[in-house]
């Protein structure tokens, strides 16, 4: 069965695939009004998180905003079957690393660099940041149930050399590279929400206390890693721009959590200025403490 709705979708992702970037645009329109206005995708949980992280906002504004969001949402997941066929030259069109010295500076600390991300504008076009580093980029991804699609995610993101492991495979791997002094570059999406056990800390997000995934922080103090932030801006439809900031050229000076506390804060700044860019389905929110801060 996985094969056969693989088998029927696939040409159709092709066919989305090497659509001309205008007519690409105007299906991913259509997309939009079908997912809003006739699915209503997730539009209840987008609603209450919107709410949630902006009570001051009007309705009107509310509205305004889940608009938009589904709109560049469409474009983003669209953007990533553009990505079986897309150029590689078209792509560093399309996104650009704006301080392509900040990773050179980082490459000179001889150490290797966590990649910390958020759910925002184009975290699947940063599959070019391979480009622009001596580093050997590593990506993290949740793998999917049907192995063909998996198999099909696996490729679209490694095209560009970059090496993906599941999330049961990194942490091994990660140790396996340590041991073999290799140096290089791993992503991770760091502001999921996770499941509620003890190794979870509760920090600051949006003004809500909510658990946080501290994990590429603790990795990072106990491999000796640097650590960076990956601030990715749309410019326009189909163009974005990412900026390395640095979170931490030594893990191990900074106290637990603080570098977590500083991802959730650039992120959160990005938020509030662009809250259109942030994928409001996805359920941050879902644990949280109710008590004011």
């Amino acid at each position: 069965m996985q094969l056969l709705i693989y088998l029927l979708f696939y040409p159709l992702l092709i066919l989305i695939s090497i659509l001309p970037f205008r007519l690409f645009y105007f299906f991913s329109d259509v997309v939009y009004v079908v997912v809003y206005h006739i699915i209503g995708y997730r539009k209840k949980t987008v609603t209450e998180n919107l709410k949630l992280v902006f009570p001051n906002k009007s309705s009107k504004e509310i509205i305004y905003i889940r608009k938009k969001f589904y709109k560049h949402m469409c474009d983003m997941f669209l953007e990533m079957i553009k990505t079986i066929t897309v150029s590689k030259k078209e792509l560093n069109k399309r996104f650009v690393i704006i301080n392509p010295e900040e990773l050179i500076r980082l490459e000179k600390l001889h150490k290797s660099v966590i990649v910390m991300y958020g759910h925002y504008a184009s975290y699947e076009w940063s599959i070019i940041s391979q480009n622009y580093t001596k580093l050997q980029c590593y990506g993290i991804y949740k793998k999917i149930k049907n192995k063909y699609f998996d198999a099909l995610v696996h490729r679209i993101r490694s095209r560009y050399n970059t090496i993906l492991f599941n999330t049961k495979e990194a942490i091994p791997a990660m140790a396996r590279l340590k041991a073999k002094g290799e140096k290089y570059l791993i992503a991770f999406l760091s502001d999921q929400s996770p499941k509620i056990h003890r190794t979870n800390e509760w920090l600051d997000f949006m003004g809500i206390n909510v658990p946080c995934s501290v994990g590429a922080e603790m990795l990072a103090k106990k491999l000796d890693y640097s650590v960076a932030y990956l601030k990715i801006n749309k410019v326009k439809r189909g163009h974005y721009e990412g900026e390395f900031v640095s979170l931490a050229d030594d893990a191990q000076e900074f106290e637990n959590y603080k570098i977590t506390e500083k991802f959730n804060n650039i992120l959160a700044s990005q938020i509030k200025a662009a809250p259109e860019y942030y994928l409001w389905t996805h359920k941050r929110w879902k644990h949280r403490d109710e008590t004011p801060m």
